[in-house]
């Protein structure tokens, strides 16, 4: 009897349970932004076949002066993550940034180079748009953490390079102030199928061109480095267990080499970005003073 009993409650609960599972709470705290600022959320910046890729624009008090302006990527393999769940503008917003906080085809909706493409389009949607916007084409700050650190380094070094722009043509000299890359992925096919570290995320993004190293090569960062390219701000933990901590060794030595303005700071100990909050009070700091410094800033 006793046994028919639990039988008749499993029954019942173990659908509720997956219910429960499959109807998660997947809400987002909204980014907190200063008192004078406007949010323009989910504009659409690029359609692709059926795809709306969407950026929520934060804008500072409207002055005669154009604002700067932080296009912010998100991490996650290329596979997974979203906008929303992005947020820690404060910085940004207290030295008066207008801030662009995208999203971009994942794995699944679209392997490589969608991605890029992508953050290539939003880049010149701003550039297109920044009289509207009242945005500094000057002082435009591209930063991502991880994947979104790559396809940062991918949207800024490529520059006027109209490679993978077939979806967003019509802009000439586009150009960033500077790149902020927390973390990203350098070298594809070393991710892929290096010594120090490798990923399925990188095998599974590259698609049907998994085995294509020239193709690896094309969207690969380190690969567009020049003594032209914009200034790049580095951050890594060198115990990083998920992207190799020597991939942003290798590109602030290319920068360096070339006479990049460039600033790499390891976190001793540090993993994938999963830094106290003190530290990444003094990484914030580091990375404000670094765009401040910059010709176009003073």
């Amino acid at each position: 009897m006793i046994k028919k009993l639990v039988l008749l409650l499993l029954i019942f609960i173990l659908p509720v349970c997956l219910l429960a599972q499959s109807t998660k709470d997947t809400t987002y705290k909204p980014v907190d932004y200063p008192s004078g600022y406007t949010a323009q959320l989910d504009v659409v910046y690029t359609k692709v076949n059926g795809w709306e890729g969407r950026v929520d624009i934060y804008l500072p008090p409207n002055t005669n002066k154009p604002t700067p302006v932080v296009i912010n990527i998100h991490g996650g393999g290329w596979n997974h993550g979203k906008k929303e769940e992005q947020g820690g503008f404060s910085t940004f917003f207290k030295a008066g940034f207008a801030v662009a906080n995208i999203e971009y085809r994942l794995t699944g909706q679209a392997t490589a180079p969608a991605a890029v493409e992508d953050t290539r389009c939003a880049l010149i949607y701003l550039i297109k748009n920044s009289k509207a916007l009242n945005i500094n084409v000057n002082k435009i700050i591209i930063m991502g953490g991880s994947a979104g650190g790559h396809l940062a380094l991918m949207g800024g070094l490529l520059g006027n390079n109209h490679l993978f722009d077939t979806n967003c043509t019509g802009v000439e000299n586009i150009k960033v102030a500077a790149i902020i890359d927390k973390y990203g992925i350098t070298d594809v096919w070393d991710w892929a199928y290096g010594k120090d570290l490798t990923s399925k995320s990188a095998t599974n993004w590259l698609g049907n061109k998994a085995k294509d190293s020239s193709f690896a090569k094309s969207v690969s960062p380190i690969h567009y480095v020049t003594k032209n390219s914009p200034p790049v701000f580095i951050v890594h933990g060198d115990a990083d267990p998920t992207v190799p901590y020597q991939q942003s060794v290798a590109l602030f030595k290319k920068l360096q080499d070339l006479g990049v303005k460039s600033e790499f700071i390891t976190v001793p100990g540090g993993l994938h970005g999963k830094f106290d909050k003190e530290k990444n009070s003094e990484l914030n700091k580091a990375m404000i003073n670094f765009i401040l410094s910059l010709d176009s800033f003073k």
